[in-house]
């Protein structure tokens, strides 16, 4: 990891009740490359939104973060993006 970034990737869900389940999966898989990981999604008392976002702050190595990406865009109805901050 280099110390003198900041990496995060924003994973939009479009259809959380068809693909939570394979999301999770993945995520599980890199865990150990998850620092931080904030989900969010519109819910009310009478609404839950079928779409959500997820925020993931990302450690270890570049390509695992790349691989991570892949995987999750493979996923119909999921869009996974690389946010890298240079320090």
């Amino acid at each position: 990891m280099n110390e003198n970034q900041i990496r995060l990737m924003g994973v939009l869900i479009k259809e959380r009740q068809n693909v939570a389940t394979q999301v999770q999966e993945i995520l599980t898989e890199y865990g150990c490359s998850i620092k931080t990981r904030l989900g969010m999604h519109e819910a009310t008392d009478d609404k839950c939104a079928p779409h959500g976002l997820i925020i993931l702050e990302l450690t270890g190595e570049a390509d695992e973060m790349l691989k991570l990406e892949e995987d999750l865009n493979a996923l119909s109805g999921v869009e996974a993006k690389n946010i890298t901050f240079d320090l």
